[in-house]
């Protein structure tokens, strides 16, 4: 490619900005697949800086699946399929994060954090024909009426500390990430601004590009996010939302400290942000912390479901809103879903209301401790963030890992890992070098003890024991 000079103005270091700069190029179509990058000493003396920062550049966009470079051929942009051990392996979209969305199927999953195997189907497949000999006619329709049912056990299942939601704040909802969604559906506009931390469960900042709002991004600390840049945001970008994840965060696994619980709800009352607590996996956890709904419940909604402690497949969840904003949220959930049915409602109002569901999660929890345990042992030595009841580990990597780098080693040895880029709510300066995997899809504590022995066993040879060109 001749004649191509960036404009890489702006905030960060220089080779990240020019990384950003030829990303939003490959993504506009400017730079097509196939596309010869310049030569990186080429390039370097037309911006006037160092091979050095070319080459990191570089190596950036491949580690993001966005070219391949070859010694003695130079650095391509690739397609968006790109050949993987002999097979056509779809690469996602931008907007799907850095996940596959046909994940190989003879790999270990350690990029999913459902709730573990323990016997649920079972219990499931009982309720399920309970559910259909009892409801025929409802089965055979659309869900026109919600039974009180259903909101009784939404109250039931996101209670937790001192939070207990009335049922007439409760709205049942295809899982975690509908509630949210519809949350920003109904009560934001396009163009408006939702307020993230630099790392989350991204695909909620995602979702909420796709229907037009704005992401703005509050930094964080091991304490979790932090109030003074979320005043300084909500002053300079004046969000209407924030989401956040206050305890056991996703992925640092932070638990916010009552006091900047307390802080973050004055700043938000101050300047008029709603609150959008996701707790599902602060549901697994004995935390006492008052949830933020307890400081704020005025301009809080709490979301949560079954898909990390019961079973991801049923696709329950419900959220709890202030009166105010229960019938848009409603109306949103039903038309970005298409509806509720039936039969996935009334089986998760039945796992609640039975005690089954909290029986279940008692399992699950139990399962996760002991995998956890395996962890500990099998990664003595490295630093990473764990938790007792968490199905997911962030990993510290050791120079000179990158990220994406890791994630495809891990790949190429059979386990699916997830970089730190899956979790960036947009596009950030900051550099974190951790993968976060999870222990709890592996239907074995067996696989889990390989799975991580592949990690202990790259992280040991270091770079030196991978070949990205082999």
């Amino acid at each position: 490619m001749t004649n191509w000079l960036p404009d890489l103005s702006g905030p960060g270091p220089l080779y990240q900005r020019l990384a950003a700069r030829i990303e939003a190029d490959i993504d506009s179509g400017v730079m097509p697949p196939g596309t010869k990058l310049p030569p990186q000493r080429d390039l370097a003396y037309d911006i006037g800086a160092t091979v050095g920062t070319v080459g990191r550049a570089y190596q950036l966009l491949r580690e993001r699946g966005l070219v391949s470079g070859e010694v003695g051929r130079g650095t391509y942009v690739l397609k968006r399929q790109d050949e993987l051990e002999g097979g056509r392996v779809e690469l996602p979209s931008r907007a799907a994060g850095t996940r596959y969305l046909d994940a190989p199927a003879d790999k270990l999953r350690f990029d999913s954090t459902a709730a573990p195997d323990i016997g649920q189907g079972a219990i499931v497949t009982e309720l399920l024909a309970r559910v259909a000999a009892e409801h025929p006619l409802e089965i055979a329709s659309y869900t026109r009426d919600f039974p009180q049912r259903w909101f009784e056990a939404g109250s039931r299942w996101l209670a937790r500390n001192g939070f207990r939601p009335a049922p007439d704040t409760i709205v049942p909802t295809l899982g975690t990430h509908a509630a949210v969604i519809s949350a920003i559906a109904a009560l934001t506009a396009p163009g408006d601004t939702i307020a993230f931390e630099h790392l989350t469960y991204s695909q909620i900042a995602r979702s909420a590009g796709l229907i037009g709002r704005r992401v703005a991004l509050v930094a964080s600390d091991e304490g979790g996010l932090d109030p003074e840049d979320f005043a300084h945001v909500c002053a300079q970008k004046h969000p209407k939302m924030i989401f956040l994840m206050p305890t056991m965060q996703n992925p640092t696994l932070s638990i916010l400290s009552s006091e900047r619980r307390r802080e973050i709800a004055r700043i938000a009352r101050e300047h008029n942000v709603i609150l959008i607590e996701d707790d599902l996996y602060g549901a697994l956890t004995e935390d006492e912390t008052p949830l933020l709904a307890e400081y704020a419940p005025e301009r809080t909604i709490v979301a949560a479901g079954l898909s990390k402690s019961v079973a991801a497949g049923v696709r329950g969840g419900w959220l709890s809103c202030p009166s105010a904003y229960r019938h848009r949220i409603r109306v949103a959930h039903k038309m970005l879903s298409g509806g509720l049915p039936f039969l996935t409602a009334e089986l998760c109002c039945q796992l609640v209301l039975s005690g089954r569901a909290a029986e279940i999660r008692m399992q699950a929890v139990r399962e996760i401790e002991a995998r956890i345990a395996i962890v500990r042992q099998k990664l003595s030595g490295f630093e990473f963030n764990a938790h007792e009841r968490s199905p997911f580990v962030w990993l510290s990597l050791p120079d000179p890992w990158l990220s994406g780098t890791f994630k495809n080693a891990a790949l190429e040895n059979g386990v699916l890992v997830d970089d730190e880029d899956e979790f960036k709510a947009g596009r950030s300066e900051k550099v974190f070098h951790r993968i976060r995997f999870g222990i709890s899809q592996p239907r074995h504590r067996e696989q889990v003890e390989a799975g991580v022995a592949v990690i202990r066993r790259l992280l040991d040879e270091g770079r030196a024991g991978y070949d990205s060109f082999g």
